[in-house]
C-alpha cells in the first residue's frame, strides 16, 4: 500500500504552456478532485510566463528567447493558462545546465535542459515540504535525452562562452543530496 498515493506536487516546465494547462485542469476536475496535489511549473531565464502568472498580463515580450531548448517563451501563449496553475518558480539557466550533469551523475544517462529546470523545482519543493515537516512526493518529468546537447549543455567551453557557471549550483545539489536541505547559491 502506498503511504501517499497522491503525490503532493506535480512539476512541469511550460513551452508552450498546453502540458500545464492539461494537467492542472485533468487535476482539478477529475483526478485529484478533493486531494492535496498542486501544480508546478518551472520557468527559465529569458521566458515571460513566471511574470505573466505574477502580474496576470498577457502582452509581455521579450527581445531574447529561452536557452533552454523546448521551454520557456519569449511572449505569452495563448495555450498558458495560469489559472489551472498553483506556482510557478524561475529558474536560472545554471542551475538548470548543473542539474543535468548531476542527474548524469545519479541515473547514469544525459538529459535535456527542461528536465534539469524540473529538477531544480522539485528540489526547492521537496526541501521545503520537509522544512515544514510535510510528507509526500513530488512527481516530474525526465523530457528529452542529452545525446543531442553534447556540444552545448555538456560542453564547458559553451557554458563558458554563454557566462553560466554551474559549479555552485553542482555543489547545491551535491549538498541537497546529502542532506535533503536545498540552498542554492546566491546570484
Amino acid at each position: 500500500r502506498e503511504p501517499d498515493p497522491h503525490p503532493r506536487w506535480v512539476v512541469v516546465s511550460a513551452g508552450t504552456g498546453g502540458t500545464a494547462a492539461t494537467l492542472g485542469r485533468y487535476m482539478r476536475m477529475r483526478c485529484f478532485a478533493g486531494c492535496p496535489t498542486e501544480l508546478c511549473v518551472v520557468d527559465p531565464e529569458n521566458s515571460v510566463f513566471h511574470e505573466s502568472f505574477r502580474t496576470g498580463r498577457r502582452d509581455l515580450k521579450l527581445a531574447l528567447g529561452s536557452r533552454i531548448e523546448g521551454i520557456g517563451r519569449p511572449r505569452v501563449e495563448p495555450s498558458f493558462v495560469p489559472t489551472v496553475i498553483d506556482r510557478m518558480i524561475s529558474v536560472p539557466d545554471a542551475a538548470s545546465m548543473a542539474a543535468i550533469r548531476f542527474l548524469e551523475g545519479w541515473l547514469g544517462r544525459k538529459c535535456g535542459g527542461s528536465t534539469g529546470t524540473n529538477l531544480i523545482g522539485s528540489v526547492q519543493l521537496l526541501s521545503e515540504m520537509r522544512r515544514r515537516g510535510e510528507r509526500g512526493s513530488v512527481v516530474t518529468l525526465l523530457c528529452d535525452g542529452g545525446e543531442r546537447y553534447r556540444d552545448s549543455y555538456y560542453n564547458d567551453d559553451w557554458l563558458a562562452d554563454q557566462g553560466l557557471d554551474i559549479e555552485p549550483w553542482l555543489a547545491a545539489l551535491r549538498a541537497w543530496a546529502d542532506t535533503g536541505d536545498w540552498q542554492p547559491p546566491a546570484e
